[in-house]
């Protein structure tokens, strides 16, 4: 049990299980029926899984060196060859399962997957670690829509608010890191920006986000609409303006608010 538990934890199970959910719902949201739902959660989650067991693989060293107490495989809770084969099987298991959900709509929850290994195999370390992100949540509402009906094309603002959502998540998923990265040679956008650079990037992107949601959509209620870019509004006035781990937080409960609203208008 302690076993499969680190195996689970070399998965960065967090980000892995809520781009899952969020598959799921959005599943839902756009009239997926029941077994649809689940291929499609089946596909992402397994997509998910190797790539956190992919990230902790290639930066076993680095974690050693920083000793983050965070990782089971950098303590050595589970083993290397544990954690590869375990990865593999992912692999093997998300082509089919994506494929499974249509040609179309496979190939593009594949490229999701492939971005997420591209971030893990080097973009993270450039200017550009930013695009794995865009890409991957971009593609994720164009993945399910297409699984729903696959002769059409979303239209353009679902993924151009994942990918908004997605370039917020990277920044916000860097901010307690930052320093460990660093010390270790990565050197993405977040780096390259500092702290403060980046809690207004995630801030402004996740705003940006709200605003393409709202009037993309469009939000018919327009009492929703106003209470969800006044709630955006005030989680980025903490963001930009709070310290300690508030801003980190603040922006959390933004990419929270985009993805309760991406759901809820589709």
């Amino acid at each position: 049990m302690p076993k499969a538990v680190a195996l689970l934890g070399a998965a960065h199970p967090g980000p892995a299980f809520a781009v899952t959910v969020l598959a799921g719902l959005l599943g839902v949201a756009v009239g997926l029926g029941p077994g649809e739902v689940t291929l499609v959660v089946a596909a992402v989650l397994t997509g998910q899984l190797s790539i956190g067991w992919s990230n902790d693989l290639v930066d076993l060293a680095r974690d050693r060196v920083v000793g983050r107490t965070d990782k089971p495989l950098a303590e050595g809770r589970i083993s290397e060859r544990a954690v590869r084969i375990a990865c593999a099987l992912a692999v093997v298991a998300t082509v089919p399962l994506s494929l499974a959900c249509g040609l179309l709509a496979g190939l593009v929850q594949l490229v999701c997957v492939a971005a997420g290994w591209a971030y893990n195999l080097g973009f993270k370390s450039t200017p550009w670690s930013w695009v794995p992100y865009a890409v991957a949540f971009g593609g994720l509402p164009v993945f399910v829509s297409l699984t729903d009906n696959p002769d059409a094309l979303p239209p353009l603002w679902l993924p151009l608010a994942g990918a908004l959502l997605g370039v917020g998540a990277h920044f916000v998923n860097v901010l307690p890191d930052l320093s460990d990265d660093a010390a270790t040679g990565v050197r993405g956008l977040p780096h390259r920006l500092g702290a403060r650079g980046s809690q207004v990037a995630a801030a402004a992107v996740l705003v940006a986000a709200a605003l393409v949601i709202v009037f993309g959509a469009p939000v018919e209620s327009g009492l929703v609409a106003a209470l969800a870019l006044l709630l955006t509004a005030g989680l980025a006035a903490v963001a930009l303006l709070a310290h300690g781990r508030a801003p980190f937080r603040a922006a959390i409960a933004m990419a929270l608010v985009d993805v309760a609203m991406l759901v809820w208008v589709k």
